[in-house]
């Protein structure tokens, strides 16, 4: 049976083993997907030996998205950009492909949630969560899109790295007071997860505005309600992400893309 895993630390609240049997049952493949916590953190050991044991890939989640950059011997266009890579496949003749799905899936679910991915899209952050999503956002070409980061010259240095494929700015926090409200307003930052909000100002939401937060959990999270409370038209966090980037992945692997929206349900379920 083929063997898949997703390597991270934490990683025992991982929903990637429920998404991936989902997948493997709905095309009627037969595969093994197990959750691994590298034994004294050491990621690069832990995936050889994965590999050694007849592995065909892997998901990889935080802290290790740059470690595997580094690990992989080919890149995708995508995960070159964006400096990380969450989806390694394993060739027999040694070689380890790097992707980055989050993008695509973040993309698809903007799609599946009607949101106006030709207007205008602020990105609250400038850490591995958006890099990994900026080119395909500007794939989709908006009418701009913005950046804005704790740290100004990160936003920058992100803006001026993709400046080639669309039209890109970084904005101080401050700034953000004088723009028009935002047609989708992402948040790749980890505040959620700390019931925390982001140092941007409520104008960059108006009632066209879609939020989206890219953490999850059983109720709104934190910037979903604010989002909501300050007048946006709509609030949905990241768990259709999970999902999305995990169907890339699967095709990647198995030449399959599958279903998502049952599996984004049944997984929301298990949530409650």
């Amino acid at each position: 049976m083929d063997k898949y895993a997703v390597f991270g630390n934490p990683i025992s609240q991982s929903k990637s083993p429920f998404i991936h049997q989902q997948f493997a049952e709905q095309s009627g493949q037969a595969l093994q997907y197990n959750a691994i916590k590298p034994e004294h953190d050491d990621f690069c050991a832990a995936v050889k030996y994965f590999i050694a044991s007849g592995a065909k890939g892997c998901n990889v989640t935080a802290p290790y998205k740059e470690q595997a950059y580094k690990l992989a011997t080919t890149l995708s266009k995508g995960a070159e950009l964006a400096g990380a890579v969450n989806t390694l496949t394993f060739n027999e003749n040694g070689t380890i492909i790097g992707d980055n799905t989050d993008g695509p899936g973040l993309v698809e679910d903007l799609k599946a949630n009607n949101a106006n991915l030709q207007g205008r899209i602020l990105l609250i952050g400038a850490g591995g969560a958006s890099r990994g999503v900026i080119k395909p956002l500007l794939d989709c070409m908006p009418e701009k899109l913005v950046i804005v980061n704790r740290t100004e010259a990160k936003a920058k240095a992100l803006a001026e790295r993709f400046k080639s494929y669309g039209n890109i700015e970084a904005l101080s926090q401050e700034s953000l007071v004088l723009e028009a409200g935002f047609d989708i307003v992402i948040n790749s930052t980890s505040a959620s997860l700390f019931n925390e909000l982001p140092s941007v100002p409520t104008q960059i939401f108006t009632n066209n505005t879609l939020a989206y937060d890219m953490a999850y959990r059983n109720e709104p999270t934190i910037f979903c309600q604010w989002a909501l409370d300050n007048n946006s038209a709509k609030a949905v966090d990241g768990l259709g992400m999970l999902v999305g980037q995990a169907a890339v992945a699967f095709e990647i692997w198995r030449q399959v893309m599958p279903e998502t929206k049952s599996v984004l349900a049944n997984l929301r379920a298990e949530l409650i």
